[in-house]
């Protein structure tokens, strides 16, 4: 039996080194806003004022170390934005934040960028394109691609976006 087609993703906890720095990238950087704190150890984040999408807790993890490469875990967490334009927003945000970019990718289905927090979480900034233009293949089976994205073009919108708002 498959789960209910309208089940969805709530939220994420990330574990984090350091509270103020976590918040100062996904607050400042990323633009969620602050919903809820428990003092000096978690703090909740969202867009568009839910509960939260995004905690930061130090509960097992105050000064800790990102944990190494090729080890199990988080692999990134997807914030998905409605649009192109707001996408290119978004990446204009981090360029200007100084973020290191780790990669860019047209799936066919969406378009992304990566990137990582300060505790070297993955984070996946995309917009899924409608799904009328999902590539598929012949028998009707989705066909996802790791394309190039051209960034320029998406930034550009971006920076049409801001200058519009």
């Amino acid at each position: 039996m498959s789960i209910h087609p309208e089940a969805r993703i709530g939220h994420v906890h990330l574990k984090v080194a350091d509270l103020d720095r976590a918040l100062a990238f996904w607050r400042d950087v990323i633009g969620l806003e602050e919903q809820a704190r428990m003092g000096n150890r978690a703090v909740f984040l969202s867009a568009g004022g839910y509960h939260h999408h995004i905690a930061l807790n130090t509960w097992e993890s105050a000064g800790g170390e990102p944990p190494p490469r090729g080890s199990t875990g988080l692999y990134h967490v997807a914030l998905v934005y409605p649009d192109r334009a707001a996408l290119g927003a978004a990446l204009l945000k981090v360029i200007q934040a100084g973020v290191e970019l780790e990669g860019a990718s047209d799936h066919g289905v969406s378009e992304a960028v990566y990137l990582r927090d300060p505790d070297g979480n993955g984070v996946e900034l995309y917009r899924d394109r409608p799904r009328i233009e999902w590539p598929r293949d012949a028998e009707g089976n989705l066909h996802m691609t790791n394309r190039p994205l051209d960034l320029q073009a998406l930034l550009a919108e971006g920076i049409a976006a801001t200058a519009a708002a």
